[in-house]
C-alpha cells in the first residue's frame, strides 16, 4: 500500500511562491511522518530539506505542519491519516530557510527578551531553597515547566501573524515559571517587560498554543496568570 505525500517547497527566504511536490512512499509498519519525509529524502528526493535530530520526541526539531497542525512529526503515527492525502508544510510564521527547515531566530529572540534565565534571589547563598512538591508553589509551576522549545505554539498563534513584537506562546510561559518561582530575584523587570499589547496584554485567549502543544501544556493558561499578576505589580507600584 502506497501513501500519497504532498510536500510544500521552498528554494530559500526570497522564495515566496507557494508549490507543492507529490510523492508515492511505501507505508510499513508503525510508520511515522519522519519516516516518511526521511524515506522521500533517501529514495525519492535527496534535494528535500528538513531538520531532525532526536527521532525520540525530546528535542522537537523535527516539528512540521502536518494536514494543517504543527506537530512533531517522529511522534505522529502515519496510522492517524489511513486514507487521507497527507501534507507536510513547514511550520507558520518563521522563516523558511528551505522545504520544511525553518529559521528559529525568531522565536529564540524573543524567548531572551524575557529573561528566560534563572536569576538567583540571593547570588551568594549556598543553601538549597526548599519548596515542597506538595505545596502550592510547585503545583502551580509544575503543569508549565516541561516545555522544550519546539515552537509549534509560536507557529500556532495568530496573534504573532499580525504583531511581529508580540513575544508569544512559549516565551510567556518560561516568564511565568520563573516570576512564580519565589528563589529568581528578576520577576518584577519581568513583568514590566510583559505589561503590553507586545506581551501578556496582547493574548486573545484563544487556546491555539493549547490546543497544538506536544507537551500537553497551556501556555494560555500561563498568560493568563501573567495578567493577574500584571495587575497585582501595577497596583503595588501605584501606591
Amino acid at each position: 500500500m502506497e501513501i500519497v505525500v504532498k510536500v510544500r517547497r521552498c528554494s530559500g527566504p526570497e522564495d515566496k511562491e507557494i508549490r507543492f511536490d507529490t510523492f508515492k512512499v511505501p507505508q510499513q509498519e508503525n510508520m511515522n511522518v519522519l519516516d516518511v519525509v526521511s524515506y522521500i529524502q533517501n529514495n525519492l528526493d535527496p534535494s528535500l530539506a528538513f531538520r531532525y535530530s532526536c527521532r525520540a520526541g525530546m528535542c522537537g526539531t523535527c516539528s512540521m505542519r502536518i494536514n494543517g497542525k504543527n506537530r512533531w512529526t517522529c511522534r505522529t503515527s502515519f496510522q492517524g491519516f489511513e486514507g487521507k492525502e497527507l501534507i507536510i508544510e513547514p511550520l507558520p510564521h518563521y522563516p523558511i530557510i528551505k522545504d520544511l527547515a525553518v529559521d528559529m531566530s525568531p522565536f529564540f529572540d524573543r524567548y531572551r527578551r524575557v529573561r528566560s534565565e534563572f536569576v538567583p534571589k540571593i547570588p551568594e547563598s549556598q543553601e538549597f531553597a526548599k519548596i515542597l512538591p506538595d505545596s502550592r508553589e510547585r503545583k502551580n509551576i509544575d503543569p508549565q515547566i516541561e516545555c522544550i522549545t519546539c515552537g509549534c505554539c509560536y507557529g500556532e498563534c495568530n496573534i504573532v501573524e499580525t504583531n511581529q513584537r508580540y513575544l508569544g506562546p512559549a516565551a510567556m510561559n518560561r516568564a511565568f515559571t520563573l516570576i512564580a518561582d519565589s528563589r529568581d530575584g528578576a520577576g518584577k523587570e519581568r513583568l514590566d517587560i510583559l505589561n503590553s499589547h507586545d506581551g501578556a496584554w496582547g493574548c486573545h485567549t484563544q487556546f491555539n498554543c493549547t490546543d497544538v502543544c506536544p507537551m500537553g501544556i497551556s501556555p494560555t493558561r500561563a498568560i493568563q496568570k501573567l495578567k493577574r499578576k500584571e495587575v497585582v505589580h501595577a497596583f503595588k507600584n501605584f501606591f
